[in-house]
């Protein structure tokens, strides 16, 4: 095992600081631009009760700043991770638990944000064939990010500090400890 070299590998920095500021930007100009669109698409509407053509301006505000609240999370994810990496990038330790106190909050808010869509439904959590377009965009974009984040407290696919730190001490005892191999300079050696 290599020594770490970030927290957040490439893999979960381009997820997590620019895929998701992404698609958290552009639903907010979705909204910003077409609230009444981004409010009725949101659900199923009964066949007997149409959408409403108007929204009242309560309505709109809200929509608005749901959708700005979720923006400014995309655009604080951008900022703590770069700064992580770019700040803490000889202490993949401190890394680990700034990127950890982000990410739990995070990942508590992605099981919320599917329990409670699905329990707004009502009885038709399970009718997939009256879900919208929208729906079906929110529920499966927002499976594109629990389950990386996820994947990313269990470890997988990255350096997990409480994990792999003995394992990378030991590696590294070992090579200082080895004779280098006839005609190899000190930092010619790969482990």
């Amino acid at each position: 095992m290599q020594p770490p070299q970030s927290a957040i590998p490439d893999f979960y920095y381009a997820l997590f600081a620019f895929y998701e500021p992404a698609l958290t930007i552009l639903g907010f100009i979705g909204a910003l631009s077409d609230p009444v669109t981004t409010h009725n698409t949101q659900a199923p509407w009964p066949a007997h009760s149409p959408p409403p053509a108007t929204l009242p301006k309560a309505s709109i505000v809200t929509v608005i700043q749901l959708a700005h609240v979720c923006a400014l999370m995309g655009v604080v994810n951008f900022f703590v991770l770069r700064a992580v990496r770019r700040y803490l990038a000889s202490q993949v330790a401190v890394q680990e638990k700034i990127v950890r106190a982000l990410m739990i909050p995070l990942l508590i808010g992605d099981v919320m944000h599917l329990y409670v869509t699905l329990w707004a439904l009502g009885d038709e959590k399970w009718d997939f064939a009256r879900w919208s377009p929208m729906l079906w965009t929110t529920v499966l974009l927002g499976l594109t990010l629990m389950i990386p984040r996820i994947m990313w407290h269990l470890g997988i696919w990255r350096y997990m500090d409480s994990r792999d730190s003995l394992r990378v001490r030991e590696q590294e005892q070992e090579q200082e400890q080895s004779p280098p191999i006839m005609g190899e300079k000190d930092g010619d050696r790969t482990s």
